[in-house]
């Protein structure tokens, strides 16, 4: 359905650290960048999540976020953590949902700009 997601971003080089931290745990990485923006998806030139510089950039407000599928619980816990390490705000630590079902494990963050953001795995363990 979707091809990609752009957030306008304040702080390009401050929302590329905790991307660049939060995705690498995922298995994504930059695919293009300029002055303005940073790519990230698998493959060079098809980003799926694109950042883009802009002075006035606002998060949408809460019943808004975007969840990133993760691979493993240990890749949910990695991407929980990197993205803290470089000044993400905990929203959700790694854990089971079960109100999501009996193998939602996931975890929740905020970015610098406020967005909010998940990564997922329902895998049973």
């Amino acid at each position: 359905m979707l091809h990609h997601l752009s957030f306008g971003v304040r702080d390009l080089a401050l929302s590329a650290a905790f991307y660049d931290a939060a995705l690498h745990a995922l298995g994504y990485r930059r695919v293009f960048e300029d002055d303005d923006a940073i790519g990230y998806g698998v493959a060079d030139g098809e980003d799926l999540l694109c950042l883009k510089h802009c002075a006035g950039a606002a998060a949408p407000g809460e019943g808004f976020h975007l969840a990133f599928a993760a691979t493993s619980r240990a890749a949910v816990d990695q991407f929980h953590a990197a993205a803290l390490a470089v000044g993400g705000q905990d929203n959700g630590p790694p854990g089971l949902r079960p109100d999501y079902g009996p193998h939602y494990y996931a975890a929740f963050l905020v970015d610098p700009d406020g967005y909010r953001i998940e990564a997922v795995c329902k895998a049973p363990s």
